[in-house]
């Protein structure tokens, strides 16, 4: 079985600090009186329990080849949303341009989110800064929310207790996330009403009642059902005001919803990307490889983005084996040809080659750029070492992670003009819903960027929360990417 490369595998160590008898450290908590981790890097408590450094350039995600392959079997009239389309009045508006509606500077009076300027949403007749949810750690695990633009995180779960996921209602009321024993089956799916109060959580199951696994790769808005992944393959939904768990799939992963709030898709180990269309049984998408994976809907077009790796080439880094990834899109109306929007490189070195594959893609809403992380790794007689890492020589200053936008011809789904570089040693970009910010990780920290919607050049000023209180997650993937608040 291919594995993903995983975080603690990966990344080589770059400096042990301290010797002699007795712990330095247990978790990574301890590690803070080492001061702030050098950019691209983090403080973490190893397996000898001593504080060390790692880059925090990130593989791709977590290895889908897990699932049960049970080709399109489903259980019967179990889709993942129960037929609510979003009322066509309330759409989050998915323009990347700058609509002249929106006008309102944040604390003005407002009747609706068209009429606030980019980043804000009408709340309570009035403009409000959008919220930004990540997962973090401050000695545990903590689903966290923020104001996009006002640093200061607040957890979602009582003190001391864990959490993680979290992901907004389709209207940006709610929010969902799972506490507990986050990693295992007694994690416990629980919403909290947006803004927050003291209201304690709700808690609508755990993976013990569902499915006895743990609950992951959680998605929600833009849908009326909480949509889950069983462990590591299998598709569940429950309605947000609780009930019983439904089992929509038997096998797959990296579920994403359609705008419609009731399409689907996902990606099956070995089989690809499958889609559900009204309600339909999922079936494959035409014309997409067997190797799709981790699709993503974006809110106004028809095209389809995922990563592949058509070549079946793959790239070893010490014992983990992982696939050289490309990113595509494709109509998930009719299916047809790929259209390649980044491919992965090879560049020859002294000794070796430099070369880089694809991670980490989200969409603009409107379909008009994609963002995704290019990783670089040096490549030495079939072994791999990440730039940035103590060993990678051949990298010279090639950061290990960069996040590119590609302009996407929204009729087509090609790319349109030369990629564009939005920050190095980052990772996890997502946009704003109105397409004018792009949220990231940077050393631990979310960072948010104003970019130029025409351009996709970064303009004004780069907002950033700085890692005091909590460290943003980065090492599973999609799972940790930051979800904005719907307008």
């Amino acid at each position: 079985m291919i594995k993903r490369v995983v975080l603690g595998a990966l990344f080589g160590v770059l400096t042990v600090l301290g010797t002699g008898c007795g712990d330095e450290c247990v978790d990574q908590f301890d590690c803070r009186d080492k001061g702030v981790a050098p950019a691209g890097q983090e403080w973490i408590c190893n397996a000898d329990n001593k504080c060390e450094l790692q880059n925090l350039v990130f593989p791709p995600e977590e290895d889908a080849g897990t699932e049960v392959d049970a080709g399109t079997e489903v259980d019967a009239g179990t889709e993942v949303d129960a037929g609510t389309e979003v009322d066509a009045g309330t759409e989050v508006d998915a323009g990347t341009e700058v609509d002249a509606g929106m006008n309102v500077a944040k604390g003005g009076a407002c009747t609706a989110s068209a009429e606030c300027m980019a980043g804000l949403r009408c709340e309570a007749a009035t403009c409000q800064s959008l919220l930004i949810a990540v997962t973090g750690n401050d000695g545990g695990t903590r689903a966290l929310v923020t104001e996009y633009d006002v640093p200061g995180m607040t957890s979602l779960s009582a003190d001391g207790v864990a959490s993680a996921y979290p992901r907004f209602g389709p209207d940006g009321a709610q929010v969902a996330f799972v506490q507990g024993d986050v990693t295992a089956a007694a994690g416990e799916l629980a919403v909290r009403p947006v803004p927050l109060t003291a209201t304690a959580p709700t808690v609508l199951t755990t993976g013990t009642a569902s499915s006895s696994t743990r609950i992951r790769y959680m998605e929600w808005e833009p849908g009326n059902l909480i949509t889950w992944v069983r462990g590591s393959t299998g598709i569940s939904t429950i309605a947000a005001t609780g009930g019983s768990p439904t089992q929509a799939t038997v096998n797959g992963t990296f579920p994403d919803l359609a705008p419609n709030g009731t399409d689907y898709a996902y990606s099956a180990a070995g089989n690809g990307i499958y889609v559900s269309t009204g309600g339909g049984a999922p079936a494959p998408l035409a014309g997409s490889p067997t190797s799709g994976e981790q699709p993503h809907y974006n809110r106004t077009t028809s095209q389809l983005l995922f990563l592949a790796n058509p070549d079946n080439l793959t790239v070893t880094f010490g014992t983990d084996t992982t696939p050289v990834l490309r990113l595509y899109s494709l109509p998930v109306t009719g299916g047809g040809t790929p259209a390649l929007l980044a491919d992965r490189t090879s560049e020859n070195a002294t000794g070796g080659t430099v070369d880089s594959y694809i991670a980490n893609p989200n969409w603009a809403p409107d379909g008009s750029w994609v963002a995704y992380v290019r990783a670089y790794y040096q490549n030495v007689g079939g072994a791999a070492t990440l730039c940035g890492n103590a060993g990678a020589t051949l990298c010279g200053t090639t950061p290990g992670n960069v996040i590119f936008l590609q302009r996407v011809n929204t009729t087509t789904g090609a790319a349109d003009g030369a990629p564009v570089k939005l920050a190095d040693n980052a990772t996890l970009p997502s946009f704003s819903p109105d397409g004018q910010l792009v949220a990231y990780v940077f050393g631990g920290a979310l960072y948010v960027q104003p970019i130029d919607p025409a351009t996709g050049q970064p303009t004004g000023t780069l907002i950033q929360h700085p890692k005091d209180t909590y460290t943003v997650l980065t090492n599973e993937g999609d799972d940790y990417r930051p979800r904005w608040q719907p307008r």
